[in-house]
């Protein structure tokens, strides 16, 4: 998909799609602590019209506190984004934010293991989808 996410397209309605992606993600210990309506936003800041996109963030507490723990400057680069958005041909992707790319960044050993924990429960709510 890119080098700092992946994703893929759902076979289901916008609101269906941002439902389930948040009840997956909570299934595997992630809960939204934020939600950006990019759509609403855009509308009422520049009067554009776009399709329904939102970002949720995503965190999982036991991870983002090892992760703060071992490198403390590290909450700059959380909580891991998720999108849910409609494409300009009606088709909705469901989009999560790479935290091996993105964590990547960080040059404390302690992290990549980290990393790669969270891309692995990030994986099994997006294949649950």
């Amino acid at each position: 998909m890119s080098q700092y996410a992946f994703g893929k397209t759902v076979t289901m309605g916008f609101d269906q799609a941002l439902g389930r992606v948040t009840e997956e993600l909570a299934k595997v210990g992630f809960g939204i602590l934020t939600e950006i309506d990019v759509q609403a936003t855009m509308k009422k800041k520049l009067g554009v019209d776009m399709p329904p996109y939102r970002i949720l963030g995503a965190c999982n507490p036991q991870f983002a506190h090892q992760a703060i723990g071992a490198e403390p400057q590290i909450g700059a680069l959380l909580p891991c984004n998720v999108v849910v958005r409609q494409d300009a041909q009606g088709a909705v992707q469901v989009e999560l934010m790479d935290p091996q790319a993105v964590l990547g960044l960080v040059a404390n050993p302690a992290v990549a293991p980290l990393a790669a924990q969270v891309r692995q429960r990030l994986d099994q709510a997006l294949a649950a989808l």
